[in-house]
């Protein structure tokens, strides 16, 4: 159980240095249990992607979820501003279609 929660850890790291390099003006803010990312660190709206790990995946939430573009349906969520994709390994992450996904959040 341990090595699994350090693989989820180490996951996220990835995510948020990944995200951060997709976005390199956006700032890290610690919220929610998560990292969220953010253009406009003073100002909730400028949020637009977090990353927070549960216990059996690590998950990227997306702000304005509803209205990315997702040709490849990996976004999950049926609510009204945000929409998700969970990951439990790192093998999972198509890191040339989540870029899209997270230019495309950071310009809402």
């Amino acid at each position: 159980m341990e090595n699994e929660t350090m693989d989820l850890i180490s996951i996220a790291s990835e995510l948020e240095e990944f995200i951060q390099s997709c976005v390199p003006d956006s700032t890290r803010v610690s919220k929610y249990g998560g990292t969220l990312f953010t253009l406009k660190p003073k100002e909730k709206e400028g949020q637009f992607c977090g990353v927070f790990v549960y216990s059996a995946h690590v998950q990227l939430s997306f702000s304005n979820g509803p209205q990315l573009k997702d040709e490849r349906k990996i976004l999950q969520g049926s609510g009204k501003f945000r929409r998700h994709v969970n990951f439990k390994t790192a093998d999972h992450i198509d890191y040339a279609y989540l870029k899209e996904i997270i230019c495309q959040a950071a310009k809402f």
